[in-house]
């Protein structure tokens, strides 16, 4: 789904770069663009990120 209409950005990418090591609003907004424009996208954008931060934590819980 996207998140960020003004740059296009999906979840999918914002789960992406969480993957990456961006863990932070701002960080997502440096290398994604998202919520730099309207701002409209930034509730969602941290609900995705948040979702991608504890799934990610989760993942790395399980491989060790």
């Amino acid at each position: 789904m996207y998140v960020c209409l003004c740059k296009g950005v999906s979840d999918k990418e914002i789960r992406r770069a969480v993957s990456a090591g961006h863990c932070s609003l701002a960080a997502l907004r440096q290398e994604l663009g998202v919520a730099a424009q309207c701002g409209k996208c930034a509730r969602c954008a941290r609900e995705v990120l948040r979702d991608a931060l504890r799934e990610d934590r989760t993942r790395n819980l399980l491989a060790a």
